[in-house]
């Protein structure tokens, strides 16, 4: 079974600031628009639950249905009546804004693509590489991806802060737009040509797999080009953000040529 939080981020005392617990509590900060990251609701709760999941929806913040067991865990003993908000600490932007942000700044668009990167540390240290890099922004999907909680922010160093992040309904939508908008797409595969051996000094989206099974299958078929890293050892992967931080980097210098 697959945990919900891998890095338990309920064992830090900055986790317990993010939450908003209870029902009337929750109404109103989704009310009052306050950043919310994720809501997670008790899959059998009824009353002004569903009123929650509406507003929720509504602003198209993540809407999670999970057990009353998990839901008491995260609320350590504090009555959360079937409901528990987790505040955001940044806003998301849309992907559009970051081919803006690159316009504005009279430079080829370059953007990070997460598909699935579950593990909040990675994606913290992803967003890390990518500000220092002078990416525009990454873009991450609203389901199965760690989101811009506590643990990402500490990880990034402040990063996240800085580096716009786009979290989308539909990744493969997403890369679309870029691709009408003229980006060419980098996806990171095994079965890619050598990373230095393709040009890199265009409009770039780089995508980057998931830490267990790399790319899913439909955001594969739209890539332009497949990268991959040498393996000359007998472990025949790396660690997903160090791998996105080698593929960025190879952007960097062929940018600077």
């Amino acid at each position: 079974m697959k945990k919900e939080f891998q890095n338990k981020p309920e064992q830090d005392s900055s986790w317990d600031a993010q939450l908003i617990v209870g029902r009337n509590p929750v109404i109103e900060a989704l009310k009052a628009d306050k950043l919310i990251d994720t809501v997670y609701v008790n899959a059998q709760a009824t009353g002004s639950i569903t009123v929650i999941c509406k507003l929720a929806k509504e602003k198209g913040i993540t809407l999670k249905q999970v057990s009353e067991i998990k839901l008491n865990n995260m609320a350590k003993g504090a009555s959360h009546q079937g409901v528990i908000a987790v505040g955001a600490c940044a806003e998301y932007v849309s992907p559009e804004r970051l081919l803006e942000i690159a316009q504005e700044k009279g430079e080829d668009p370059f953007i990070i693509i997460c598909d699935e990167i579950e593990d909040p540390h990675n994606l913290g240290a992803i967003i890390r590489t990518a500000e220092a890099a002078g990416a525009h922004g990454i873009i991450i999907p609203k389901r199965r991806s760690a989101s811009l909680n506590h643990t990402v922010f500490k990880t990034s160093a402040g990063a996240a802060s800085w580096l716009p992040v786009a979290r989308v309904a539909n990744l493969a939508a997403a890369v679309d737009m870029l691709k009408k908008n003229g980006v060419w797409i980098y996806g990171t595969d095994g079965s890619g040509e050598s990373y230095d051996s393709v040009k890199l000094d265009g409009p770039i989206g780089l995508i980057i797999g998931s830490e267990g099974f790399g790319m899913g299958r439909l955001l594969k078929d739209k890539c332009d080009f497949l990268l991959s890293l040498p393996m000359a050892g007998k472990v025949n992967s790396l660690n997903a953000s160090v791998a996105a931080g080698i593929f960025m980097y190879e952007v960097v210098r062929q940018r600077k040529k």
